[in-house]
């Protein structure tokens, strides 16, 4: 590309060149990418592009290498090395799980739970498998009273969690570490456990490449030949955490609404246990009470 030359041109061809490749929201896409590397938001890119600005050669250069890195599917998260959650903008990148939209109804969820507690003692919350610390942020963030800890075993994404909790400045308590161990000096303590652990099934390796060639392989499968081994093991962990009455939430699959839960009923140590649909109506979250 060279320049100076009109933005809405740029966005055009952009968005072509990235629909011909499959990725599912070209103009949105080329309009982030374009913003990030001018350095302005994305309202006041369109704004731009609307009254006839333009962008030089060197903006150019540097937007047509990351469009091409698009192309090949690499996730627009990793290009420009934010990923948005809630109200939070968080710092992800290669060896990070990247939030999704659909975790957020887990957080609403979290936020519910806490509303019915008292405030004094401040509820303890951990988040277990916490990746980019995108949960535990978010239920910081907009449940100031909460003491928040959180745990990661993989030492990336660990690092990735810590640069979130210090940018953020959030009060959350990372540890680094199995989740299925985790927090020996909280047993018995804990309010709310939340957790969004590896869970996808062996055979059900993800379509889009952005999460099977992108998301490391750590932060996707569950084991065993249902994809419940790990989520099994990190339930077993939040019993030993919660107090009686206290809560877990958990994600999973969306083929995985029924057996969690039927897993969970099993084990003896829960009672009303729920499934929760996400945005999509799709199921999501499995809520259940420790006894």
């Amino acid at each position: 590309m060279t320049g100076p030359r009109p933005l809405a041109q740029v966005l055009r061809e952009a968005a072509a060149t990235l629909a011909e490749t499959g990725v599912p929201s070209p103009r949105v896409d080329a309009e982030l990418l374009l913003a990030h590397v001018l350095g302005v938001p994305v309202g006041q890119l369109r704004h731009d592009a609307l009254l006839g600005g333009t962008a030089g050669t060197a903006e150019l250069t540097r937007f047509g290498e990351l469009l091409a890195e698009r192309a090949r599917r690499v996730p627009l998260q990793h290009l420009t090395g934010r990923a948005a959650f809630r109200r939070l903008e968080l710092a992800v990148g290669p060896g990070v799980f990247i939030p999704r939209p659909e975790t957020e109804v887990l957080v609403d969820l979290a936020l519910a739970e806490l509303r019915r507690l008292p405030t004094d003692p401040p509820p303890v919350v951990v988040d277990l498998c916490t990746g980019s610390g995108a949960i535990a942020l978010a239920v910081a963030d907009e449940w100031p009273a909460a003491r928040v800890h959180a745990v990661e075993a993989s030492e990336e994404a660990h690092a990735w969690a810590g640069a979130n909790v210090r940018e953020t400045g959030l009060p959350v308590d990372l540890r680094l570490g199995p989740a299925q161990q985790a927090f020996p000096d909280l047993l018995g303590a804990v309010d709310l456990v939340l957790s969004n652990p590896p869970y996808i099934p062996p055979a059900m390796v993800p379509t889009d490449p952005e999460v099977r060639d992108h998301d490391p392989a750590v932060a996707l499968y569950g084991g065993g030949d249902d994809g419940l081994l790990i989520p099994l093991e990190v339930a077993a962990r939040a019993a030993e955490l919660l107090h009686p009455g206290g809560l877990l939430l958990m994600e999973h699959a969306d083929t995985q609404g029924r057996t969690l839960p039927d897993r969970l009923v099993a084990a003896g140590a829960w009672t009303d246990v729920v499934d929760h649909p996400d945005l999509a109506g799709l199921p999501r979250v499995t809520s259940a009470r420790r006894a």
